[in-house]
Formats: structure tokens, sequence, C-alpha cells
């Protein structure tokens, strides 16, 4: 008797025009909202009348929009509805048919890559060949998962698979960022790498950015394919956070096209395939430049609620520019970016406080009580900047960036290098080996591909 989790599964559609038909994710009881400025560059969405439009923010709201210690019951019912982007409707069921061929219980789910979002031609040339489809999912419960993965997959796993799942689960969740990745998978002939990781390592990361391994991949469009209320909230102050990393990293004036390419950079900034030639050079031009339209959707609503930021022109109803020809000012006044600094995830902003501590020779201790709160004395803390964060933000936008790009670099550089180390165990050397000539090759056909378009140019 067949299994009730075989699904026939046909060839996957077209990847090079994923926007054919655009339709409502199905999360059922919530609408994709229209965002004005998407319309440019993706003609249709579906409007949900009742809250398409949000009130603008009450007078003491300053740029807090979600504080992280609200739960999921209380949260504007509004939150999280950026997070479910709009994909062709044959490409979202097949993603979806992908992640029933797993019987092992999955609490949240999404899609992302250039076998999701088009990357554009030149990155399709670069490629070579047709890309991955790349899942990751969250687990309540790690070594239970691979246990029955295990019993339904065994041939996914390397050698580490007759280890059985305690050790499968130590090396996910003690090494490197928490993650156990099954690269080049055939599951009814389309090549999937998907990864796993525990559900309270993915909510850990997006609150505090202590690896920024996954809140980086949550910074770009994702095709979220089964959502968690407690991930939600987290999600959103990921994004909100990514925001206010950028603008720490921006002068007063910049291009909506810049906000987006500094919010993709962040996630690379440390990533060691960027400097050894395992990662196509033009990667992050070309994720903003083929989704701007996603872009706009994740980004959108944040952009309109930080009162600190704001489209030069205005409100942003009429606008059809291109992103390079749209302009955003931010509020340079020491106690708005003073306030961004005090609301950084705390992980990520503990180790700016470390970048000044001996600029400003404070004492050991003294800089110990604080950066070292407890959970309970960070909720009661204000959210508003001090003495301290003022004198950080006194030293001018460029040491500002300076700093911040360090941390960046330091909490991404190590839990990259260890994942990368720990796919030799997960993946097995074979399949290691056959990743990392992949991802160099890339990286040269991407050098040559711009080499030729600044030919073309000129």
């Amino acid at each position: 008797m067949a299994s009730r989790f075989s699904l026939s599964l046909h060839a996957p559609p077209s990847l090079s025009s994923p926007y054919t038909r655009l339709v409502t994710p199905a999360w059922k009881s919530r609408q994709c909202l229209q965002h004005p400025r998407a319309l440019s560059s993706t003609p249709i969405y579906l409007e949900d009348k009742a809250t398409s439009k949000i009130p603008p923010p009450p007078a003491d709201f300053d740029d807090d929009p979600i504080p992280l210690t609200t739960s999921p019951k209380k949260a504007p019912k509004t939150v999280g509805f950026n997070q479910h982007l709009p994909l062709a409707h044959e490409l979202q069921g097949y993603l979806r048919s992908l992640m029933m061929q797993f019987r092992a219980p999955v609490r949240y789910a999404f899609a992302y890559g250039s076998g999701v979002f088009s990357q554009g031609a030149a990155a399709a040339r670069a490629s070579g060949k047709k890309p991955m489809i790349d899942l990751m999912f969250g687990v309540t419960y790690t070594q239970h998962w691979h246990s029955l993965n295990l019993g339904q997959h065994r041939d996914h796993y390397s050698f580490m698979g007759t280890l059985g799942s305690g050790a499968i689960s130590y090396v996910q969740d003690k090494m490197g960022a928490g993650v156990y990745f099954n690269p080049y998978v055939d599951i009814n002939g389309t090549l999937v790498k998907y990864g796993v990781t525990n559900i309270d390592t993915l909510r850990r990361d997006l609150k505090t950015w202590d690896t920024l391994y996954l809140a980086g991949r949550l910074q770009k469009p994702v095709q979220i394919l089964r959502d968690d209320p407690t991930i939600t909230l987290s999600y959103q102050a990921n994004l909100i956070a990514a925001t206010r990393t950028a603008l720490l990293m921006l002068p007063e004036r910049f291009t909506e096209y810049q906000l987006y390419s500094t919010i993709t950079g962040i996630s690379y900034l440390g990533d060691p395939r960027m400097s050894v030639g395992a990662e196509n050079p033009n990667k992050i031009d070309n994720i903003v430049d083929n989704q701007l339209a996603h872009f706009r959707l994740l980004y959108g609503k944040v952009i309109e609620q930080l009162p600190n930021l704001s489209y030069e022109k205005g409100g942003g109803q009429e606008w059809s520019e291109p992103a390079q020809q749209t302009w955003l000012v931010q509020d340079m006044s020491p106690s708005k970016r003073a306030n961004m600094v005090r609301r950084l995830p705390t992980s990520f902003r503990e180790k700016l406080y470390f970048q000044y501590q001996r600029k400003f020779a404070i004492p050991a201790l003294e800089f110990e009580k604080m950066v070292n709160l407890s959970e309970d004395d960070e909720r009661a803390a204000p959210k508003q900047g001090g003495e301290f964060e003022k004198r950080i933000v006194e030293g001018g936008t460029d040491e500002m960036a300076d700093k911040v790009k360090k941390v960046i670099k330091s909490t991404i550089s190590w839990p990259s290098t260890a994942q990368s180390l720990k796919g030799v165990l997960t993946a097995g050397p074979v399949r290691s080996a056959k990743y990392l000539t992949e991802k160099m090759g890339k990286w040269r056909r991407g050098g040559k591909a711009k080499v030729e378009e600044q030919t073309k140019e000129n």
C-alpha cells in the first residue's frame, strides 16, 4: 500500500520566470499586503482592504516598533504579513511537495537561494547548470528528528548516518552555527540541499545575532513553507535590526538600492567563501537587481514605521522610480542614532560595545556591569540610548561604519568557517569537494561575466 507521504512529483517548473502567476501564499488566514513601492516591478498583488493601511505610529512610538518582550498572542495582527512573499503558483506548490517528502515533524520551513528566487541571466550563466533547491527546517527535538529521518532517508546522510542520531545531533548543535546540511539529495529528480536546525537556535539567532548565520539568510527574500508564530516576531525583529544596522553604515542621504545592498551584504561581510573565491563576486548585486520587488515588500513597512527614516519625496504612494533613483534620508541626531545602537540585537550590541571599551578606557569591572545584563535586566532596561551610546555615535559616520563592519565580520567569520569545515562530516569528503568546486566555478564565471558586462558598457 502506498504511503500517504509519497507524492508524485513532476519536473519542477521553470525557475527562470518565477513571476508568471503570482498568488496569495497558502497560509489561508493571511493575505499578502500590497505595497506601493513594489508595484513598479511586480504588477499583481492581492490586497486585504481591512489591513492594508496601517495607522501611523503613536507619539511615543519612537523607533522600537516590535519590542522583543511582545508575545505572539499580543502581537499586532499585521506583524508578519510582509514575510510571506508571492511566488509563481507552480513553483510554490512544488516546493511544498518537496517538504512533504519528510515524515519527521517540521515546525518552521523556508526555501531560499537562486533555485527559488532568480538572480538573473548572468548568475544563471555563472552557475553553469540548473541551481539546487535550498531548504531549511526548524525542528523541536534535534535527535528525535534525525532518528526519524534516518529511518526514512538513510541515503541522504554521509558516513555520519552510521553513527546514529545522537552523533548527528551533537555535530549539528555543538559545532558551527547549529545547522546540519544534507546536500546533493535527489528527491524525485530534483537536486536538493536541506538544512536542519533546532527551532530555539533559529529563534535565538534572529533575536540576538550570536552567529548571524541563520539571521543573515532571513534578511534576504525567502519563501516560507511552514510558519510558526514564535518565529514570526523574531523574524520581524531581525528585519528591523538589519535596517538599523545598515543605517549605522550609511550616510544621511542614500538610495533605496544602497539600503538593500547594504542589508544584503551584512551576511556576506565575514563569510570566508567570499574571500577564498568560493562565491560569485557579483552575488549581492544579482540578488538586489533581480529581487527588488520582494525587498520592497519585505522592508517597505519597516521603512515606513521607523520615524528616523523617510523617503525624500514624502509618503511614497505615487513613486515608481527605479531603486537607484529613489532617495531616503535618515535622522542623524545623536539621540536617534544612540537609540538605534541601544536597540541592536543583544549579542551583536555587546560586541560593538567592546570595540569602544579600549577607546574610552572604561574599567573592566564597570564595563562588565554595563554589558552583562541578565535577561530580566535586559527586558527592564530602558531602550533609549544613554551617555555611553551617545559617546559612541559622536565619533562620526565613518568610524561607526568601520566598527559595525568589524563586528559583523567577527560575528560571522568563525561560525561560517566552522560550518564549512563541518561540511566534510555532514556531506562527506566527496560531496564537500564537489560543492566547493562548483562554488569556485561560480566565482570564476561570475568574475568573467562582470568583465564582459563592463566591456559592453564601455
